[in-house]
């Protein structure tokens, strides 16, 4: 297989862009990751784009032509939905048309309008990922189905919800030096507990902000980068996905995350790493209960410890396992056709050492970056390393 490379990044600050269309938000993040990767747009021969709420946020389908042209970029373009993990997704896609042999260039990521649909709205809008026949009719948004998820595990581990409050005020610390998050404002502990609930036992702190926003990445082999001297030093070493029932009373248990665990079983087995190698990960933290389960499924933790971890220290920015360095979806936002995309492009500064955090991984070589859609029944799970750059 050939190897695949993160020739460049860009991205769009998450938050509010009121006015400004997907395709705006799209072609500035894919202009960025070409032009920090000094490849030319004619060069690309697929454009692998994630977007899950295209037709009711701008009514607006068959994106990915559309999102091509935005950006200059003559090539087949294809658009993949997964929920929120739809640029987890097409991110995959482009590293197996890359390793396959079927392109050089490859440019993957995504996009989201959400903040003029409005909080019921949108709401509305992210529910149609859960089963619409079992699961919506009856009454369920994602903040329910989480806090379903979150019960559980509190019930069956005998652990203190409270303790979620430190993820929260962990990712919101972490976001304060990134100036594309959508909240770069610290919280307090005591912030978190006492905050309104939204669906008990999850409160307003627990949950991530409705955000615009665009991601794009671009991926090369091998003998391409090597080709045109480009400054590439990480490498894309494991992609997995995994899938699961789509409605949560489906399931054996509601909070584990089978999909997780397949899908970083599959990356870290094409890595040839395991879970005691990783030096820092960006996982799907939605909620808070999600970094949680996120990080048990990885095998970070085991079943029940992952609640305590941002506690004790472990996933902080000087613990030993730092979790979600950019804020994570909580602080840095979640316009969810991006999200997936945007963990990449994070990591790939957190490892190549220009992220604003990367002083808390000086030496990181093997990032994570774990995506899930809906309740976790998508997942896709990729392994980055740092090889120090072609031909090395």
């Amino acid at each position: 297989m050939a190897t695949v490379r993160i020739a460049g990044t860009g991205l769009t600050p998450f938050g509010e862009h009121s006015g400004r269309t997907g395709r705006d938000l799209f072609a500035e993040a894919g202009l960025t990751a070409l032009d920090d990767a000094g490849v030319d747009p004619d060069d690309v021969e697929h454009l692998f784009y994630g977007n899950f709420m295209g037709e009711l946020a701008e009514h607006q389908g068959h994106q990915g032509p559309l999102m091509a042209e935005a950006m200059g970029v003559q090539a087949p373009a294809t658009r993949l939905e997964a929920a929120c993990a739809s640029s987890g997704v097409a991110v995959r896609e482009g590293v197996k048309a890359i390793r396959n042999g079927e392109a050089d260039v490859v440019v993957v990521g995504g996009a989201e309008r959400m903040t003029d649909m409005g909080t019921t709205g949108a709401t509305d809008g992210l529910s149609i990922a859960a089963d619409d026949l079992f699961e919506i009719k009856a009454g369920i948004t994602f903040p329910g189905a989480y806090a379903l998820m979150a019960s559980a595990y509190m019930r069956d581990h005998d652990a203190d919800p409270d303790d979620l409050a430190h993820i929260a005020v962990k990712n919101h610390d972490n976001a304060l030096e990134n100036d594309k998050a959508h909240f770069q404002k610290a919280i307090t502990v005591e912030d978190a507990v006492e905050a309104p609930r939204v669906a008990t036992p999850l409160g307003l702190y627990d949950a991530c902000p409705i955000s615009d926003g665009a991601s794009a990445v671009v991926l090369t082999s091998e003998e391409y980068a090597a080709e045109h001297d480009l400054d590439a030093p990480i490498t894309v070493t494991g992609s997995g996905q995994g899938g699961d029932h789509l409605a949560l009373q489906e399931r054996e248990t509601l909070w584990k995350t089978p999909a997780a665990e397949e899908a970083a079983a599959e990356a870290y087995a094409e890595a040839d790493i395991d879970a005691d190698d990783v030096d820092c990960a960006e996982v799907h933290d939605c909620f808070t209960i999600a970094e949680v389960l996120a990080t048990e499924s990885l095998g970070f933790f085991e079943p029940g410890e992952g609640l305590a971890a941002a506690k004790n220290g472990e996933t902080t920015r000087d613990g030993a396992l730092p979790i979600n360095l950019s804020g994570g979806l909580k602080a840095k936002g979640h316009p969810v056709g991006a999200t997936g995309a945007a963990q990449i492009a994070e990591l790939t500064g957190l490892l190549a050492g220009h992220h604003a955090r990367s002083d808390a991984v000086p030496d990181a070589s093997v990032g994570v970056a774990h995506n899930a859609g809906g309740t976790v029944a998508t997942v896709t799970v990729h392994v980055l390393e740092h090889d120090g750059g072609v031909g090395r």
